[in-house]
């Protein structure tokens, strides 16, 4: 799983071009949005985009379940993972 995280901590920077941020920088449980990295809805647009592109993943825009499966890299990896497992 921290392997998926790291993943997914690199696939955020270079899709939302955070150049100044390692991924050593984010704490998997730290919140994405508001608090935290303080991403906006653009941001999640963009990263959404990212993770259809290199994971294959659908997910409705204004679902709360999308709102939580995007709270944190941690968060995402599960999903990530648990969408593998189904396609698998």
């Amino acid at each position: 799983m921290q392997a998926l995280e790291q993943e997914i901590k690199e696939l955020l920077i270079s899709a939302l071009q955070l150049e100044d941020l390692k991924p050593e920088d984010i704490d998997a449980e730290q919140a994405l949005f508001v608090e935290g990295l303080g991403l906006d809805s653009i941001d999640a647009l963009e990263l959404g985009l990212a993770l259809q592109k290199r994971y294959g993943l659908s997910m409705a825009a204004d679902s709360a379940e999308t709102r939580r499966h995007f709270a944190s890299i941690r968060a995402l990896a599960q999903f990530v993972d648990s969408h593998r497992k189904i396609a698998a």
